[in-house]
């Protein structure tokens, strides 16, 4: 039996997030999220996605790029995955070469990529050159069954709205989350500073929930907000929860993702994932106190090139 590595089309969209599914079953993906996402890709961020085949089986697959909307240029990142059921076979090592192969070609000078901490994929990043760095959490909410801290009465001059209520005029909306990307813990921190390339890539992303994503507004102004992303049947993922620095310490987070949570318990999701920086004190205790737990953790890794 013998794996090649090819690129990916659009007819491989259920493959891939089976593939997905199966090795980080914390992420929520959808297909017309993986196509929507490679076509597109800023120029820049040379995306690009690899699939491992072993006699027409889709067993692997890897997210390849540079991240383009960083300050220091040249970092690269490649995030393979293979079935669990089908490891051993090569598809991994095959994946991470090309992909090597090709972001030196493309001009990075180092390979981020995020690992299982756990002893099999430690081993095969460490035998490939690829150094740990810091720690993350995926962590997990029982929406079904869990209970939600009951939902607060709003300060004075606060009010809650969705990111629908900003469809006429989102860029309030892009200017707090590029402030609090700017904020996050990060080996690879990101300045988002191209509102038409926001509006493509995060706006218009189909897995971004609008009636979900809860916005705290104080005397007007965008202060907080907690983005929500789903599957579209029951499964919900916080893709960021932020507050710009005017804002901060005055609980406005919680009241957004809390809303935000509501909001999803009521239209049927019995799921909430969210992923967390280890060394992020603050965020992680608002997701405690929410009910969320840690179920798996992952552990940037980087290799230099050259």
């Amino acid at each position: 039996m013998t794996v090649i590595v090819r690129d990916f089309l659009p007819t491989d969209a259920e493959a891939w997030v089976r593939v997905r599914r199966a090795a980080l079953p914390y992420m929520v993906t959808t297909p017309e999220q993986v196509v929507f996402e490679q076509v597109t890709a800023h120029p820049d961020k040379r995306y690009r996605l690899l699939i491992a085949e072993e006699d027409g089986e889709i067993i692997g697959t890897a997210q390849v790029g540079i991240a383009y909307d960083s300050p220091e240029p040249g970092q690269g990142f490649c995030n393979p995955y293979t079935l669990p059921r089908r490891t051993g076979r090569g598809a991994g090592s095959l994946l991470v070469r090309t992909a090597e192969e090709y972001l030196a070609g493309a001009g990075a000078v180092a390979v981020y990529t995020w690992v299982l901490d756990e002893p099999a994929s430690r081993v095969f990043a460490e035998k490939r050159g690829y150094a740990p760095s810091r720690p993350a959490h995926f962590l997990h909410l029982d929406l079904a069954n869990g209970v939600l801290p009951p939902r607060q009465e709003l300060p004075s001059g606060v009010e809650l709205r969705t990111a629908a209520d900003f469809a006429d005029d989102p860029r309030p909306l892009f200017e707090a989350d590029a402030e609090s990307t700017a904020d996050e813990p990060s080996d690879t921190p990101a300045e988002l500073a191209d509102y038409e390339d926001w509006l493509q890539h995060t706006w218009n992303n189909p897995g971004l929930d609008r009636e979900l994503t809860s916005v705290a507004v104080v005397d007007g102004q965008v202060a907080a907000f907690s983005a929500a992303e789903t599957d579209g049947l029951t499964r919900y993922w916080s893709g960021m929860t932020g507050t710009r620095r005017a804002y901060r310490n005055r609980g406005l987070a919680k009241l957004a993702k809390n809303d935000s949570l509501h909001r999803a318990r009521a239209a049927g999701y019995t799921d909430a994932y969210t992923g967390n920086d280890a060394e992020n004190g603050p965020m992680l205790a608002i997701n405690t106190w929410f009910g969320y737990r840690i179920c798996a953790t992952e552990v940037r890794h980087v290799r230099k090139l050259g």
